[in-house]
């Protein structure tokens, strides 16, 4: 019996030992002919079909309202955020930088200066709302972004000017995107943020944290003793449109995302005209951000693929803007909908324990039943893959619970051909072995 473990301890290990072999390929690049299929399956996670398919309808968000900024100048910014203030929002986040690029402050790299009166506007209204909450951006410094290994690591903040970041609170917009996106045009995909980051022992929260922080500390703060370095976003839903002209262009048919109606919207002229119930803004979370030039502008701009995409893989259509995505986390932590998920270390013990027990029904079959070993083991492997992917989807449609069975599923696909493969390997060295004995070598026969 103790061999039998023995046994089944050193295929589960050889098997580990494939998986690790086969990341190594892959990192090497060795099958770049089939890059374009493993860039669309890498898009791809079960756990977004649960989001996107599985999941009933969530309750529209009452707490909170986006309203589209579009392309507007400072002293237009000023005058909607004078507007909204009238109604007495109880936060007022604004998901725009209002500073010059690269710190040039000249009239011809940064033209914005050229309208001192817009910007003395804008200055005024942020004062006289004395809620606002601005963005800002973590950022690297040269020579910490020329360390390869300090992706992650950020050591300096971008702040909106002085005049506009004195009487506001800030919170970083940054969003974790895969791949990792240099500017907004580019493709990228959002699962995740990181709610608070550390530096020189001060503590900066991520916009829609910081938003939440004056809208309801208490909420907020339970959600950081959570103490995660990332969070998944529980994403509730898109924008509710309510622009008559655009009813159809977000029916069921042509819409990129599932949940159009969970936020309400405002467009740039339906705030300025005031098509709007006095109660809207009361008491509320606004975010004013980047919705397109309009609503149906196919903008990419500050635009993200997410988990409700109605295509789930090989996606074209970037489905959801940054200001939404903001707003979701602020729902999320709002109603204390967080998803959890397995630690690091949980994820090699449930795949070493499913490898073991694999294993051991592997050679249990072989011993008994030879003759169906080859039908039997790869009729379990098929199994075990369909059981766990449906486990993982369905965990999270019900839990809300992130499942990562990732390297059990590597493991349930490798431990066939990891186990024929040790088994051959055993078998050539009993035969060698045995043939040794039988055969004396040439210095054996010479000395006798």
């Amino acid at each position: 019996m103790k061999t039998f473990w023995l046994q089944c301890l050193s295929i589960t290990a050889f098997v580990f030992m494939m998986m690790w072999g086969v990341s190594q390929i892959t990192d090497f690049k060795l099958f770049n002919a089939f890059d374009p299929i493993s860039q669309a399956l890498t898009d791809f996670e079960m756990t977004d079909y649960s989001f996107s398919n599985l999941r009933s309808n969530p309750d529209a968000e009452q707490r909170i309202v986006v309203v589209n900024i579009g392309t507007l100048n400072r002293r237009e910014v000023a005058q909607q955020l004078n507007i909204i203030r009238q109604f007495k929002p109880k936060v007022i986040g604004i998901d725009g930088f209002y500073n010059c690029e690269g710190r040039l402050r000249d009239s011809i790299n940064c033209p914005q200066l050229l309208d001192s009166l817009g910007n003395l506007m804008l200055e005024d209204a942020i004062k006289q709302a004395g809620n606002v909450v601005l963005v800002s951006k973590l950022m690297q410094k040269t020579k910490t972004s020329l360390n390869s290994e300090a992706i992650d690591v950020y050591d300096s903040m971008e702040y909106s000017d002085i005049g506009f970041s004195l009487f506001a609170k800030h919170g970083f917009a940054n969003l974790v995107t895969d791949p990792p996106a240099v500017y907004q045009e580019d493709v990228k995909q959002c699962r995740s943020f990181i709610p608070n980051y550390k530096m020189y022992d001060e503590d900066h929260y991520a916009f829609a944290v910081q938003m939440c922080m004056q809208f309801d500390s208490a909420k907020t703060k339970r959600f950081l003793i959570r103490n995660k370095e990332e969070e998944f976003i529980n994403y509730r839903g898109n924008v509710e449109f309510q622009n008559i002209r655009l009813k159809t262009l977000h029916d069921k048919e042509t819409a990129t995302t599932n949940f159009n109606n969970r936020f309400s919207a405002l467009d740039v002229d339906q705030l300025f005209n005031y098509e709007f119930d006095s109660s809207l803004f009361k008491d509320k979370i606004v975010i004013m951000g980047f919705l397109g030039e309009a609503f149906g502008d196919p903008a990419w701009d500050d635009k993200y693929f997410t988990p409700l995409n109605k295509k789930v893989a090989g996606r074209a259509n970037p489905d959801m803007f940054g200001v939404v995505i903001h707003a979701n986390i602020a729902s999320m932590i709002l109603n204390e909908d967080y998803v959890n998920a397995l630690h690091e270390w949980q994820k090699y013990v449930i795949a070493f324990m499913v490898c073991f027990l694999t294993v051991a029904l592997f050679i249990t079959i072989d011993r008994k039943l030879p003759a169906w070993f080859d039908t039997l083991s790869v009729t379990i492997q098929i199994l075990q893959i369909l059981a766990i992917s449906g486990l993982v989807v369905y965990f999270f449609a019900i839990f809300t619970f992130k499942l990562d069975l990732t390297v059990t599923l590597a493991a349930a696909a490798l431990v066939g051909p990891s186990y024929d493969i040790y088994k051959g390997f055993k078998n050539q060295i009993t035969i060698w072995q045995y043939k040794r004995k039988l055969t004396k070598t040439e210095n054996e026969v010479l000395t006798e």
